[in-house]
């Protein structure tokens, strides 16, 4: 049978999103194709207006319709103290919580050097900016704990060690090897509250 060059290339696009494989790709292929044609437009419209509206936040890395989030613009934070997380869905869980109201700054990952990911691919140095251009007197590591995660929480609180500035870590409420975006808001309120120096 001759392969269809257009299925191949939907299929592969597919496979780029996370825990999706062949099988799995080829399963959301058909189904968008055979059974739920108007849904693959709307998702298809969608993910082209994301991409065009989107950014990021210049000052945390938030996604924003704006060059500044609503976050970093907001006279209601806490402006002395920031949290910083991997990933833009680790601020959204922070939010549900309740019990945090300062600012952010997203890594947009983790340092992984066995991946190839090292300090200027999560924006450190954007981190280290902000940081000396601000008011900031605490920043509190919310960064998973795993490997990666503790690992880049101790790289980020060594480049601060000699400014007078508090280094928190949000508690182990989160078990070892658990990822902020799927802890419930309640463990995750109480790993902020019991953060602890570092």
């Amino acid at each position: 049978m001759k392969k269809i060059e257009v299925l191949e290339q939907l299929v592969d696009a597919l496979k780029i999103l996370p825990g999706v494989g062949p099988k799995s790709a080829l399963r959301l292929t058909y189904f968008l194709l055979q059974r739920n044609r108007e849904g693959a437009k709307i998702l298809s419209e969608n993910i082209s207006n994301a991409l065009e509206q989107l950014m990021h936040c210049e000052l945390c890395n938030n996604f924003s319709e704006e060059h500044i989030c609503s976050i970093c613009l907001s006279s209601k934070r806490d402006k002395n103290t920031i949290c910083v997380v991997e990933m833009p869905t680790d601020l959204l869980m922070m939010e549900e919580t309740h019990s945090y109201n300062g600012l952010y700054f997203i890594l947009m990952g983790r340092l992984s050097p066995l991946d190839g990911i090292g300090p200027n691919d999560i924006h450190l140095g954007k981190l280290v900016k902000r940081i000396k251009d601000s008011n900031i007197t605490e920043i509190i590591l919310a960064t998973n704990f795993t490997v990666e995660g503790n690992a880049t929480a101790q790289y980020i609180k060594e480049l601060f060690k000699d400014i007078d500035i508090k280094t928190t870590r949000i508690a182990r409420g989160l078990p070892m090897g658990g990822e902020i975006e799927y802890v419930d808001s309640g463990t995750l309120a109480q790993a902020i509250v019991e953060r602890k120096k570092i």
